[in-house]
């Protein structure tokens, strides 16, 4: 059994907006939980690609990772991730190209193969796109090839880009990217912060397909978890009514800004609601030190991750903050998980 202090632990931000906040508040926060994270020994803060959501603050997502990765001295940052379907992979490659040497050593490309918005945004970022199966292995062989050595005669180089060989993850939530991780002999992250439903097959498809590479000798996975941890289970609980409402907004399309928590939240929703929202967070982690703690235990023994990136959408920074340090602590810890019967 995987035991919590074998698994290293990271974090993926959204950059909220907060309600009665602003766009600069959130970029102000983003850089004091990633100073936080690095203070705490995260191995990686990524940031992800969202586009025409007035809740999110990290559409600029290279501009934000360089502007987090100035303010942080060790720690990797990264994209989780960078929406390929909205990019020539070009312009990728010399985005983190240039992030890779301004930071060497500390920049991640993680790719997704969805557009990361509504139909209307899509085709205002690549107007002429129609997106076939095909272009997203595509687009990430022309991003090795681009991000790697230049070869003699090669037409096409990215400058900054060519050699920094800035490492490529893949991201998913369903057995594609899985498969393709595998074929490539990628590292693979699950988006299990929001789709858990596939999350253990995929990570068999990419165990049991993959191939070793000049990348990576063995499979490398990350597992999505949307975390919650505070002094108590009751004020956890309370903290994560944020969460809730941030889940219903996108289950219902109608999406905001990151609420205040709401006292008995869930319990006033319709079990509908309640069963959606359930589904949405089904590998949550939600509770004080030993919930938090007990939970991380379980999902290692049930995942076999080698990292978790959680996601903790706590409307107070400090509250947030008091979060990552209590999840450092209950990795450093593990408890005793009972064998299952």
């Amino acid at each position: 059994m995987k035991q919590l202090k074998d698994i290293r632990l990271s974090m993926l931000d959204l950059v909220a907006v907060r309600e009665g906040g602003t766009v600069a508040d959130a970029l102000s926060i983003a850089l004091r939980t990633a100073r936080h994270a690095e203070s705490l020994g995260f191995t990686r803060y990524w940031l992800a690609e969202h586009h025409n959501m007035s809740g999110i603050a990290s559409s600029a997502t290279a501009v934000l990772i360089g502007h987090i990765a100035g303010g942080t001295q060790r720690m990797r940052i990264g994209s989780g991730g960078i929406m390929l379907p909205n990019h020539a992979p070009l312009v990728v490659a010399e985005a983190f190209g240039t992030l890779a040497e301004l930071y060497p050593g500390r920049i991640d490309l993680g790719l997704g193969r969805a557009p990361g918005t509504d139909p209307h945004t899509m085709r205002a970022l690549r107007r002429d796109r129609v997106e076939t199966e095909a272009d997203f292995p595509r687009d990430v062989a022309e991003l090795q090839q681009l991000l790697g050595p230049a070869s003699p005669g090669q037409r096409l180089v990215a400058n900054p880009g060519a050699g920094t060989n800035v490492p490529i993850w893949l991201l998913g939530s369903s057995l594609f990217s899985a498969q393709l991780a595998a074929e490539r002999g990628l590292p693979y992250a699950f988006a299990s912060h929001f789709a858990p439903r596939l999350l253990l097959q995929a990570l068999n498809v990419y165990r049991t397909h993959f191939q070793p590479s000049a990348t990576l000798a063995e499979p490398y996975a990350i597992v999505g978890v949307p975390l919650v941890a505070a002094p108590t289970d009751e004020e956890a609980e309370f903290l994560a009514s944020s969460t809730y409402q941030r889940v219903l907004g996108i289950i219902t399309g109608r999406r905001g800004q990151l609420p205040p928590p709401v006292k008995g939240f869930m319990q006033n929703l319709h079990p509908q609601e309640q069963a959606a929202i359930a589904d949405f967070l089904a590998a949550a982690v939600i509770g004080g030190p030993d919930t938090v703690r007990e939970g991380l235990q379980s999902l290692a023994q049930v995942t076999q991750a080698d990292e978790f990136m959680i996601v903790s959408d706590l409307f107070d920074p400090d509250l947030r903050l008091r979060s990552m340090t209590l999840t450092a602590e209950a990795m450093a810890t593990p408890a005793s998980v009972a064998q299952p019967a």
